[in-house]
C-alpha cells in the first residue's frame, strides 16, 4: 500500500504574504518558499509549475521545516469550512525532497493505482480513519493540524482521504503530494463502520470511487513555462 498520511509521507482568504511555522531552516539546503496568489500555488522548481485549487477553497497558510532531520518538506493548506470553522474539506499540498546529506534515501511507493492529472503520473492511495489518530511528534500530520488549529479551524472527528503522489525525478527522492480529505459524517456513516471488518465496509468501494474522483477534480497543474 502507499505509503498515506500517516506517515505522509509518514497526508483566512487570501494571504498577502507567505506565513511559515516556527521553522526556519538553512537557506542554503531549502528551496525558496513558493508564493500564493488567491488559490493558486506558485512554485518555480520542483515543479516549475502553477497548482490551481478548483473548488475556491479558503487559503489557511503554509509550513516549512525539515522533516525528521532528512528530508526538505513544505506544506500549503487550503479548506472548505462550516460557520463555525469546523473542516469539511481539506486540501494538503506537500512539496518534500530528501537533503544532499542522505543520498541513500529513496521514496518507496509500491500502491498499483495510478492516475494521470494534466499529463503527470500520480500514486493513488485512500483511507478513511479518525482524525485523531497517527499524530506523531515530529511529522507532518502534526504540523498541518498544528497549522489548522493556530488559524482557528478544527478537524471533524474522522475524514476519509485520497493521497496522490507524483514524483519528480528518476532517482525518486522529490515528490509533489495532494492530500484530498472530507468529512465522514458527510456519508452518514462512520469511520469505523466503513473500515475493514466495519459493517458497512461494503459501502466504501462506492465510496471511494467518487471519493478519488472528486481528489481528481479539485486541482490542476500547469507548467510555470507555458503560462
Amino acid at each position: 500500500m502507499l505509503k498515506h498520511i500517516t506517515s505522509a509521507l509518514l497526508l483566512a482568504g487570501c494571504l498577502a504574504a507567505q506565513t511559515f511555522g516556527n521553522h526556519t531552516p538553512d537557506s542554503q539546503t531549502v528551496p525558496p518558499p513558493r508564493k500564493v496568489e488567491g488559490n493558486t500555488i506558485i512554485s518555480t522548481t520542483d515543479p516549475a509549475a502553477k497548482i490551481q485549487l478548483l473548488n475556491s477553497p479558503v487559503y489557511v497558510g503554509a509550513d516549512r521545516w525539515i522533516l525528521y532531520g532528512f528530508s526538505n518538506c513544505e506544506l500549503h493548506a487550503f479548506v472548505q469550512a462550516d460557520a463555525q470553522k469546523k473542516v469539511q474539506r481539506l486540501y494538503w499540498v506537500q512539496f518534500e525532497s530528501y537533503l544532499p546529506t542522505r543520498p541513500e534515501l529513496h521514496h518507496t511507493y509500491d500502491s498499483p493505482r495510478h492516475t494521470q492529472i494534466n499529463g503527470l503520473d500520480f500514486y493513488v492511495d485512500t483511507w478513511v480513519e479518525p482524525t485523531s489518530e497517527h499524530i506523531k511528534p515530529g511529522s507532518d500530520v502534526e504540523h498541518i493540524h498544528n497549522l489548522l488549529e493556530t488559524r482557528g479551524y478544527k478537524l471533524p472527528s474522522a475524514m476519509m482521504s485520497v493521497g496522490l503522489v507524483h514524483l519528480l525525478d528518476d532517482q525518486k527522492r522529490k515528490e509533489l503530494m495532494f492530500i484530498y480529505s472530507e468529512n465522514v459524517a458527510s456519508t452518514g456513516l462512520t469511520a469505523s463502520e466503513l473500515r475493514t471488518g466495519g459493517p458497512a465496509h461494503d459501502q466504501w468501494p462506492k465510496i471511494e470511487k467518487s471519493l478519488i474522483e472528486r481528489a481528481r477534480q479539485s486541482f490542476a497543474i500547469h507548467p510555470l513555462s507555458t503560462q
